[in-house]
């Protein structure tokens, strides 16, 4: 082989960052495909401002289009939870950098009732507390389920993130409209909706009537909840790598 058999870019959601696709790296590499995982601006080692305006959904969505332009595009386009609106948003801007895009446990409109919840308890917490504060308020509630050098790395890793980028986010995540219909008319585009079988952020019937509105490719990984490249990186990678290979042109 010449060349990788294509480049993917993915995108991380709210709160994680480039680093959670690191698992799916390897499958992709040992298939032929060149991976870039990028964090959006204000996430983890990505430099944001305190402008509040430089987060908005179409400036995330023209850093995706920079980014694909300077990877060569035309790039496969990944995007996980949130980082699947910025997705959207930005093959609805420009769909010709783009030969796929693979929604990743990202549904159609605003997230579930439980995350609405959530989401408003962090927007408040941002208002009165600093990042660390928030962080420790947060471990009380629902602490990390994960090994001491793991929980401080997520820990250091939360306290890089801007609160701008998390309170933009945050409302707009609580107010996303559903552009299904939209997204369906590029009709050229080839579509992908990957999810778990219990993805608590989204229904799982809105994900399945989204990829039939899309008439997108469907893969629902069993005993999955919203991070299939944390918990089934094999079996996501699989289900990538197949969609990509069988596309016209491939």
């Amino acid at each position: 082989m010449d060349g990788p058999r294509g480049t993917a870019l993915l995108l991380p959601g709210y709160t994680g960052s480039k680093d959670e696709f690191i698992p799916l790296l390897s499958y992709l590499l040992d298939a032929g495909y060149r991976a870039v995982a990028v964090d959006a601006r204000g996430q983890d080692e990505t430099v944001g401002s305190d402008d509040e305006e430089t987060y908005q959904q179409e400036a995330l969505a023209a850093d995706v289009l920079a980014q694909a332009e300077a990877l060569g595009a035309p790039v496969h386009l990944l995007g996980h939870s949130m980082g699947g609106h910025v997705a959207r948003a930005a093959v609805l801007a420009d769909p010709h950098p783009f030969l796929s895009l693979t929604l990743l446990s990202s549904g159609p409109a605003q997230v579930g009732e439980e995350r609405q919840l959530q989401l408003k308890l962090l927007l408040g917490a941002l208002d009165t507390m600093t990042m660390a504060q928030v962080w420790e308020a947060m471990q009380k509630l629902r602490p990390v389920n994960a090994s001491p050098t793991e929980a401080e790395r997520l820990r250091l890793r939360w306290l890089r993130t801007h609160p701008s980028h998390l309170r933009v986010v945050g409302r707009q995540l609580l107010s996303e409209p559903d552009r299904t219909a939209e997204l369906a008319l590029l009709t050229a585009l080839p579509k992908h909706v990957l999810y778990g079988d219990q993805d608590d952020t989204w229904a799982t019937g809105l994900l399945q009537d989204m990829a039939t509105r899309l008439d997108a490719r469907r893969t629902v990984l069993t005993g999955v909840g919203h991070s299939p490249n944390l918990q089934k990186p094999a079996e996501t990678a699989s289900a990538l790598i197949d969609f990509w290979a069988h596309l016209p042109g491939a």
